[in-house]
């Protein structure tokens, strides 16, 4: 056989590959903790499917959007509605929700005091300092009784809408993932649940209230606008809504982490 008609057969030989044999590669943006520890358990079942995923781990929840948007991920699960729709509007991001993930309710911790009751006047709270978290933990607030916002200030109000504070609490706004580490300095911080669970707190066992699970802030994959009609999203979505990956949010997270879908 000559070498012309030898290539030519070497490219039908590939071209009868089956479509499973081709495997594609993404990267995932994810916050260090339940989301990352999530898609770990995601991986395998992908892929079986052609997807092999490669997690990312940002400290924050600034960047990994702006990874995302500049092409340096495919995808990201860290996030939820609020917050996305709030960074879309700030920076024009061209990102779209693909699928629910988890929800992780907010809660209020303290080391200074063993229960929500026992907070006193004057205390001063530590909230998150990005505008959907910091209003996340003010409707929380708003919601236990302690403070009274405007009508009407949607899911971002900032501690200038309190209309009432009766115990004339006090407030310091920081970033989300320094919460844990001022529970020393203040007496109570509202912490998103993946900062609280990788700095060793339980959600359950821990937290003095939580919010109610029901809420927008289900968490969402995330990926660019010109990607979500593509295949392999369609897997990815698939491969985290497997009853082997909510089964494994269940036992490895005992009620802190809901599943969202």
């Amino acid at each position: 056989m000559s070498l012309k008609k030898l290539g030519l057969a070497a490219l039908l030989s590939l071209a009868a590959l089956p479509a499973a044999a081709q495997t594609q590669t993404i990267r995932i943006g994810a916050t260090p903790g339940p989301h990352a520890q999530i898609l770990e358990a995601v991986k395998p079942i992908a892929a079986q499917k052609g997807l092999d995923i490669k997690i990312v781990e940002f400290s924050d929840y600034v960047v990994p959007n702006a990874a995302l948007a500049s092409g340096e991920l495919e995808a990201n699960s860290f996030q939820h509605q609020p917050y996305l729709d709030n960074q879309k509007a700030d920076r024009g991001y061209k990102i779209e929700t693909v699928a629910f993930t988890v929800n992780f309710p907010i809660g209020i911790y303290s080391k200074k005091h063993k229960a929500f009751d026992a907070i006193p006047a004057g205390a001063t709270f530590a909230i998150p300092n990005d505008p959907t978290n910091g209003g996340r933990a003010l409707l929380l607030l708003q919601d236990k009784g302690l403070i009274k916002l405007k009508d009407g200030v949607g899911f971002k109000p900032t501690v200038l809408d309190i209309t009432e504070n009766a115990k004339k609490l006090k407030f310091v706004e920081i970033d989300a993932a320094q919460a844990p580490r001022v529970l020393d300095d203040v007496d109570a911080a509202v912490i998103n649940t993946n900062y609280a669970t990788q700095a060793g707190l339980d959600p359950v066992k821990d937290a003095l209230t939580r919010e109610n699970p029901k809420g927008p802030y289900v968490n969402i994959i995330a990926v660019r606008a010109e990607d979500k009609d593509k295949p392999w999203v369609k897997v990815l979505v698939e491969s985290y809504h497997s009853p082997e990956v909510k089964k494994f949010v269940e036992e490895k997270f005992k009620g802190a982490v809901l599943t969202g879908w």
